[in-house]
């Protein structure tokens, strides 16, 4: 059958930074409890929504340094040269498909207890760390920050040699050092990275600048930001501080990739979000802060849906993590003229919790 005209807009390349992505259906980062673990697993689970027409894949978190082991097995890992064989496993894949392969960098600080490499966790400020384990992370010095951005270039520079063409900046979902610096209730430093702001703001600034550097002449440097869970220390919501950290950033990266924190507010359940696109409310403004293309979420399955935020300069890109795992064919099928085939995510997170209990 021939695709339904309206529908070509969703098929049209878009340039970012250094890279065109082939049309406008982007898989966002997201796990799938393989990763380090089960690497051939993982690469064939990526490469299958490749051929099912997803223009962007991404993989789910993946570590940059022991520091900062949030599980053994079922994350990415990017920690030396030993690991980049795995990922070249899914960026192959990918690429034999005509998709562009994304890397989500991260460093998840006290959100991860390092049960196996018994380093003691690192933050911001002196917190305890996040779960119910009574484990205490240590503030972050001067050297530890020099440190931190040395392995973010570090590893961006072996995911570009991995084959990477799209390179992750993560401050998202409560659980990245990045997002820490910026919220004050984690932040309680008195230097420059600290107090206003523009100094909570400042780490992040410089490990976009440092990661550009590395590797901004041939991957796309991406930052995914969740714009809405920004908290004073009285516990009221700074709303403001989400828009003005997106004006402070506007230009230094290629995309922005953009959502709600935490994780389950950004992974909601259909009973809790029923309708599509439901994230517009906290992120359609970040496409008038930038003239750099943004992709989004809202758990989209609809093609008239996916059309709509694009004419109205809501998204770029339509972003999928849940929607990708229900039908890794969805693109296809629209682009075929089949639309009534696609297996719609209906929002019931059994993906969600089959995560969580291989995480056990």
């Amino acid at each position: 059958m021939a695709r339904d005209s309206r529908y070509d807009i969703l098929f049209e390349p878009v340039k970012i930074g250094p890279v065109t992505a082939p049309n406008r259906f982007y898989q966002v980062p997201h796990c799938n409890v393989l990763g380090h673990g089960r690497p051939h697993a993982e690469a064939a689970n990526r490469a299958v929504k490749a051929e099912g027409g997803w223009g962007v894949i991404c993989t789910q978190e993946v570590e940059i340094h022991p520091s900062s082991e949030l599980t053994p097995f079922i994350e990415g890992r990017l920690w030396d040269d030993r690991d980049i064989p795995q990922h070249r496993l899914m960026t192959d894949g990918v690429h034999e498909h005509g998709a562009l392969a994304g890397i989500e960098l991260c460093y998840n600080a006290f959100h991860a207890p390092n049960f196996y490499r018994r380093i003691p966790p690192m933050a911001p400020s002196a917190i305890p760390a996040h779960g119910i384990n009574p484990i205490q992370a240590r503030a972050m010095s001067k050297r530890d920050i020099a440190d931190l951005r040395r392995w973010y270039v570090g590893a961006a520079k072996r995911a570009r040699r991995a084959g990477y063409d799209i390179v992750y900046v993560y401050a998202g979902h409560d659980m990245t050092v990045l997002q820490h610096f910026l919220k004050p209730q984690y932040n309680q430093r008195s230097d420059e990275y600290g107090g206003s702001l523009e100094n909570r703001v400042r780490l992040t600034k410089e490990i976009l600048l440092d990661v550009k550097e590395a590797v901004g002449h041939e991957c796309a440097v991406a930052f995914r930001f969740a714009t809405d869970e920004l908290m004073g220390a009285d516990g009221l919501q700074a709303e403001s501080e989400g828009r003005d950290i997106v004006a402070m950033l506007a230009e230094l990266p290629d995309l922005w990739d953009v959502n709600i924190s935490d994780w389950g507010n950004d992974s909601s359940t259909a009973r809790f979000e029923p309708n599509e696109g439901y994230q517009e409310p906290y992120t359609a403004f970040v496409k008038t802060l930038t003239s750099k293309p943004v992709v989004g979420v809202g758990r989209f399955t609809s093609a008239d849906a996916m059309v709509s935020q694009i004419r109205r300069g809501v998204l770029d890109l339509i972003g999928a993590a849940r929607p990708s795992i229900a039908d890794p064919m969805l693109p296809k099928k629209i682009k075929e003229g089949r639309p009534e085939n696609i297996r719609e995510c209906i929002g019931c997170n059994i993906c969600v919790s089959s995560d969580v209990t291989a995480a056990v």
